[in-house]
């Protein structure tokens, strides 16, 4: 059964499986879950653990344990339906910090409404990159400033109400809030304003050296 320092990923296709095995090399503990027997049993001997099960089934992700996980990642192929009935399904039992691979600007626009708090979408996010720093040399180091350094997405819960100079977090963690966004909303928005209220829900992209920005909780 699954526990709560574990991270889950639904569906082990290209992308499911390769950040699972990533997450793996990092030293996280994955329970992958998949309803393609083939893709199942690539993952037996890389993940902690593995089921054969179907994901848009809301007892069965119970079940498995998926309410104790903290982070899931939904990767289910190219069936908005079935991403969005998984997603739901994960909302039901109580999963807060969800991920979803996105395969459409429609597809990620549903997520967001849904309330989903992170939205990947692969191959535009790696094309955006590429043809930026193509195009725009030394526009890269905006992504990777260094092996000690890194942004960080949090979602606000209890900072809810407050404002950035309250939280006071350059003094506090030494990390610089970069950007945000509105819950509900795909656009961030960059250089928050230092009074701007916080809402629950709302995500802030957070900047500095990895050993302090892994630091800050209670968001």
């Amino acid at each position: 059964m699954a526990g709560n320092n574990e991270v889950g990923v639904i569906g082990l296709g290209k992308f499911g499986f390769a950040l699972a095995k990533a997450l793996t090399d990092l030293g996280q503990d994955v329970v992958g879950v998949d309803n393609d027997a083939e893709n199942v049993r690539r993952a037996q001997d890389t993940l902690a653990q593995v089921y054969e099960a179907d994901a848009t089934d809301e007892k069965t992700l119970s079940q498995i344990g998926f309410q104790d996980l903290e982070k899931v990642i939904v990767s289910t192929g190219d069936s908005m339906e079935a991403s969005i009935l998984v997603v739901l399904n994960l909302q039901t039992i109580g999963v807060k910090n969800i991920w979803v691979k996105a395969f459409s600007q429609e597809h990620e626009r549903v997520l967001y409404k849904l309330g989903v708090p992170f939205v990947v979408f692969p191959e535009a996010f790696v094309a955006f990159q590429l043809a930026h720093r193509l195009a725009v040399p030394g526009l890269h180091e905006y992504f990777g400033l260094g092996n000690d350094v890194a942004t960080r997405e949090v979602v606000v819960d209890d900072w809810t109400g407050k404002t950035l100079r309250e939280l006071n977090l350059t003094n506090a963690y030494q990390v610089q809030v970069i950007a945000f966004r509105h819950s509900g909303e795909s656009e961030f928005r960059f250089v928050p304003q230092a009074n701007r209220v916080l809402e629950k829900g709302d995500v802030l992209v957070l900047l500095g050296k990895t050993e302090d920005i892994i630091q800050v909780e209670k968001f």
